[in-house]
């Protein structure tokens, strides 16, 4: 059982480095790309003269807006998720079995007790943020608390702890953070297209004597545009596509750290069966929880488009560990 716990962590850590990557390289070309438009349309002899500094310059320009949000959602992120969520912290005294339970899976898990936040929901569900194990939340939803056995709730918290042990947490925030720059820097870039005149025309350049250049820089701007309209929805996919490997990566890991696959399989089972939706939860932080809180979402878990993986597929892999 411990070598197929190692070698399915180890594919899931494998794909999601691999996305992340391509998500970094992603973000680069958008940037650049969407600088050398601005610089096309607001001075188009930079472009035919080859000035690109200026467009360096521009694309720089756009990559510090979107670090400074970065910095900021990577050290707020987590207080505005659960200000969103409408979560709350609870003491010990509130609710001992759960504490008892977070803090057994905490020292299996080799990190430190996480804060514990309750949501007031009937909806079941569970989620976990921060930026690391040090700066960490665990939350449930009311609705899930009350439905869950001691086993249960074990599976779900060691899921959720996972996430924080194998850094999840933190890869998500990312990840959430660059897919909100490259929406920024795209509405920015349209912003500058309705507000700006632009420089001097195709005609003034070949006036110039800059024969051609006229297509270069409108090439460059149908380039800018384009990926300003399909940039967003790329990044929103690739968010979605680390999501899925890393609810993979907590169940084998939960497993590995209870050694009871039921309790989670239980536990996704009377998730997947209720109806109800999450009232505070949204498009942009439903990939945080245990499994899609918005059931018209749940329903289209097979799909690309989907930030959750079926629940059904989640249980056949745990049962397989099992056998």
């Amino acid at each position: 059982m411990a070598e197929t716990f190692r070698d399915l962590i180890a594919a899931n850590k494998r794909n999601s480095v691999l996305l992340v990557l391509g998500f970094c390289l992603f973000a680069v070309v958008v940037t650049m790309v969407l600088g050398l438009g601005l610089v096309a349309y607001l001075d188009p002899a930079a472009i035919s003269h080859l000035d690109w500094t200026e467009a360096l310059l521009v694309g720089g320009g756009a990559a510090g807006i979107s670090l400074l949000f970065s910095l900021f959602g990577y050290f707020a992120g987590d207080q505005m998720i659960l200000a969103i969520s409408g979560a709350h912290p609870i003491e010990h005294d509130n609710d001992p079995e759960l504490f008892n339970v977070v803090e057994e899976m905490s020292i299996a898990a080799g990190i430190p007790l996480p804060r514990i936040y309750v949501m007031d929901d009937p909806a079941p569900n569970a989620f976990a943020t921060g930026r690391d194990p040090q700066h960490a939340v665990v939350c449930i939803t009311t609705g899930l608390r009350e439905k869950l056995t001691r086993d249960e709730l074990q599976g779900v918290m060691a899921h959720e702890l996972s996430h924080i042990r194998n850094y999840d947490i933190r890869l998500m925030l990312l990840v959430a953070v660059l897919v909100g720059s490259i929406a920024m820097l795209a509405d920015l870039f349209w912003q500058i297209l309705r507000w700006t005149p632009s420089g001097r025309s195709s005609r003034d350049n070949d006036r110039d004597g800059n024969k051609g250049s006229g297509w270069i820089v409108l090439i460059v701007i149908i380039l800018a545009v384009l990926l300003s309209l399909i940039a967003p929805l790329l990044a929103r996919l690739i968010q979605l596509a680390v999501s899925r490997e890393r609810e993979y990566l907590a169940d084998a890991t939960a497993v590995e750290l209870t050694r009871y696959p039921q309790g989670l399989i239980s536990a996704l089972r009377k998730i997947a069966d209720d109806p109800a939706d999450l009232k505070a939860a949204n498009s942009g932080t439903a990939h945080l929880y245990i499994e899609n809180p918005i059931k018209k979402f749940r329903d289209k878990s097979s799909t690309m488009f989907a930030s959750h993986p079926p629940i059904e597929d989640r249980i056949r892999r745990l049962e397989a560990l099992i056998k």
